[in-house]
Order: structure tokens, then sequence, then C-alpha cells
């Protein structure tokens, strides 16, 4: 017969965590400030109004993924000039749309994913959409006709319910969710790209190796309502300019002071948001 044993302490008291391994924590709102404040300096405020496009911005972003800005604007106006309007590129031949789409990079799998989405918002029913389902259960009408090619009403309804619908699509993820709420419907969110992630992750903004999911939901809590655009605008010029991947320039950074990160390239984890959508 076994008997338990009482838990034996050792007199070393409890273990020690190693120099520097102080784990991450949300950064509190007047740090937040204080680094949009440096930025504001910097880059000024950006001002622009939701464009009211989100299925032109879901297709901008479904052809950013992998190229430059200049390679996918070249891609969005091909295929705008080509095809005169939604319908016809969904119901254009793969190999059409992918010539089309070609000076955008990896045209083969954008085509597919493209069309892939238009047809998933064109099979939405009324009954998929969160919105009808409260309306009909109040008795109202409301939600969107079967069949119709429009992401308008997504307007309508509360941020999580339009990213869940949003992310349900083929292909789509949090990044262009993030993209087609904020700029062309601005609903709050917050797009976290590569330059976001590398910034936010070496100013201590986001929990180091944090997943992808877990980065948007963090950029989300820390941002001030109605400075989403402000803050993912002017992260994303640091990162370009100054905070480069490889060699950022910690010499010439307005945000040095402020950065725990600074002269230490490499102590920060990189992580790639390239390949995320």
């Amino acid at each position: 017969m076994t008997t338990d044993q009482p838990t034996r302490r050792s007199s070393a008291g409890p273990p020690r965590k190693a120099a520097g391994a102080s784990p991450w924590k949300r950064p509190p709102a007047r740090r937040v400030r204080a680094i949009r404040d440096r930025l504001r300096l910097l880059y000024g405020i950006p001002r622009a109004k939701p464009h009211g496009q989100p299925i032109a911005e879901l297709v901008l972003t479904v052809l950013s993924q992998s190229t430059n800005d200049r390679n996918r604007d070249l891609a969005y106006l091909a295929l705008r000039e080509r095809f005169p309007d939604w319908e016809a590129v969904r119901d254009a031949a793969v190999d059409e749309l992918e010539e089309t789409i070609r000076p955008g990079g990896i045209s083969r799998v954008k085509s597919a994913r493209i069309k892939s989405i238009l047809r998933a918002i064109t099979d939405t029913t009324p009954s998929d959409d969160p919105r009808a389902a409260r309306s009909e259960a109040a008795g109202e009408a409301g939600g969107r006709r079967e069949g119709e090619l429009s992401l308008a009403w997504l307007a309508d309804l509360s941020v999580s319910d339009a990213q869940q619908y949003l992310v349900s699509l083929p292909g789509v993820g949090r990044k262009t969710a993030a993209c087609v709420l904020l700029f062309a419907l601005g609903m709050r969110d917050v797009p976290v790209d590569t330059h976001v992630s590398r910034v936010g992750t070496r100013l201590g903004l986001f929990r180091p190796r944090a997943p992808f999911v877990e980065l948007h939901d963090t950029m989300l809590a820390i941002t001030p309502p109605g400075e989403e655009l402000e803050l993912h605008l002017n992260l994303l010029r640091h990162g370009r300019r100054t905070c480069h991947a490889r060699r950022p320039d910690c010499a010439g950074c307005a945000l040095q002071r402020m950065c725990p990160s600074a002269f230490k390239v490499g102590a920060s984890p990189e992580r790639s948001c390239r390949g995320a959508s």
C-alpha cells in the first residue's frame, strides 16, 4: 500500500528566472500614446475617408500578397481595364484572369483565389448573414439578396460579425479582413502587415513570436478608438523608412530612446507576415 508523501520544498527557494527573461506585458495606454505622438512628429496624422468599395479592397489586398505596391497596382489596373465589373471577373476563365494579373506575381494562385472569393460571396445566402438572422428573429426585412455580389451589407454588422464572415471566405485571413473593414468601410480594425509586426515587436507592443491572430487582437486592443488608420500607416511608414528588417537605422531613429530593441539587431524575433492573408 502506498501513502502520499508531503511535497518537500527546496531550501534553495523558488527557481530564479534567467536574466532578461521577464515576461511580456501588454503596454500601458500612456506608452502607446507616447509612441503615437512621436510618430506624429515624423509622419503627421494621415487623413483618408473610407472609400466604400469592400470588394475592390478585398481583391486589391489579395493582389498585394508576396509583391510590392507597384506590381500590385499594375495588376489591379489591368484587371479593372479588362473586365467591366466584378461579375465579369467572377465568370472569367481562370487562364484569362491569370494572364491579366500576371504583373502582380504568382498569378495562378491569385486568379484562382479571387474567383473563389467572388463565387463564395455570390453563393452566400441570407441565412449565412448574421444581420439577416437577427432581422428574421425580429420579424424585420434585412440581410442581403441571394446571389448578389456585394459586401456593402457588412457595414451594418458588428466588427466581430464582419470579421467572422470575411475570414470564412477562401484564403482570407485577419489582415485582409482588417484592410476591408478599415479602408473600405471605416470600421474599427487594424491590419498588421510585415512592417507593423516588426516595428511593434521591437517596440514591445506585441508578445515576441506571437501568432498572427494574436498580433491583430493585441493591436486592436492597444489602439485608441479613432486612431486605427493613423497607427497602422505610421508604424508601416516607420518600418519602411527606418526600422528595416535586417539593418534598422537605430542611430537615426526618433524612437530610439523608447525602443528596448535599439542597437540589438537580431535580439528581437523577426516574423514575416508576407505570406499571411
